[in-house]
């Protein structure tokens, strides 16, 4: 069986950290933030940690 290819636009977007947790960015944080509140953008700054399901299905392609 070949090997797989890392998908590259997943690639970008999450980061693996040492002990093997996968950390992402927040979703609604791009554009846009003028109207929304400054709780909710001071959370969007910092990342979340992937969750057991997700990285089940995603780690085929990382």
């Amino acid at each position: 069986m070949p090997k797989l290819k890392t998908h590259k636009g997943t690639k970008k977007v999450i980061n693996v950290r040492k002990s093997g947790t996968i950390t992402i960015g927040r979703p609604g944080s791009r554009h846009n933030t003028g109207k929304k509140s400054s709780a909710v953008n001071r959370k969007n700054r910092y990342g979340s940690t992937l969750s057991k399901a997700d990285y089940n299905r995603l780690k085929e392609i990382i």
